[in-house]
């Protein structure tokens, strides 16, 4: 199964991720930075495996540049806490 197939399974990966970046001392500017990246890759290139993000891609589908950051803070904030470590 992949990640991407179960919510929470992408919270945690994600966390984790968050957790890493962190640790090696990555600056909150460039992690909010990647994510928006990585929202923008996965909007585009990768279909949605739940209904979260499902509703997370059609939200990104029409945002503004502005507001996929916001977007992209926001999935930070609430995985900030979710790694498995």
């Amino acid at each position: 199964m992949s990640v991407l197939e179960n919510w929470e399974q992408w919270k945690n990966f994600l966390g984790d991720r968050l957790d890493q970046a962190q640790q090696q001392g990555m600056s909150q500017d460039i992690i909010d930075q990647m994510a928006h990246q990585v929202g923008d890759y996965l909007a585009k290139q990768v279909d949605p495996k739940n209904e979260q993000e499902r509703v997370l891609s059609d939200l990104w589908s029409v945002a503004s540049d502005e507001e996929q950051q916001a977007i992209a803070r926001v999935m930070v904030k609430l995985v900030e806490n979710n790694g498995t470590h």
